[in-house]
């Protein structure tokens, strides 16, 4: 049976790489939850990822390391709604930019209210400063030799040097 007691939410993605911008969502989410499982999803259905499962749990230990005792980093390659199930969560935490990623996320939301319909999805909107901020940005503007320091954690921007010398 699930304790309710504590709030657990679960803030779901791929993280290839994490950036500042997701950084600053489960931050944020730790202030209203008592735990935030930040889930690394393993193989993403709709992309390939550059950084393997692994070097991407990495980056967010790394990145998270330090900060209060509420976050955890877990690896999972099942249905979101199983995930946050094992986890005892009662919400998927999710970060908003723009109207574009709306449409996306509202199907999702749906279609997780239907397989379960215990999980609440809560959006955060982006800070203005990480409005426009992308994995998918940042590893273009890597891969053509363009600066990422102040986008993505110290980390991750080394490893983009290692890849892009």
């Amino acid at each position: 049976m699930t304790d309710y007691s504590k709030t657990i939410a679960v803030c779901p993605g791929t993280y290839d790489p994490v950036t500042e911008g997701h950084l600053d969502i489960i931050r944020r989410a730790t202030e209203l939850f008592d735990s935030v499982i930040v889930g690394v999803v393993a193989r993403s259905p709709r992309k390939d990822t550059l950084f393997s499962a692994e070097e991407r749990v990495s980056f967010l230990k790394d990145s998270l390391s330090g900060e209060e005792g509420n976050i955890e980093v877990d690896l999972f390659d099942t249905l979101l709604v199983d995930f946050a199930h094992k986890w005892g969560a009662r919400a998927l935490v999710k970060g908003l930019r723009a109207i574009s990623d709306f449409e996306y996320e509202f199907q999702m939301a749906q279609l997780n209210r239907k397989l379960a319909p215990d999980l609440e999805t809560v959006y955060l909107m982006a800070s203005a400063e990480y409005s426009f901020l992308s994995s998918s940005g940042v590893k273009e503007i890597a891969k053509y030799g363009g600066n990422v320091d102040d986008l993505v954690p110290d980390v991750v921007a080394r490893r983009f040097a290692e890849i892009y010398r």
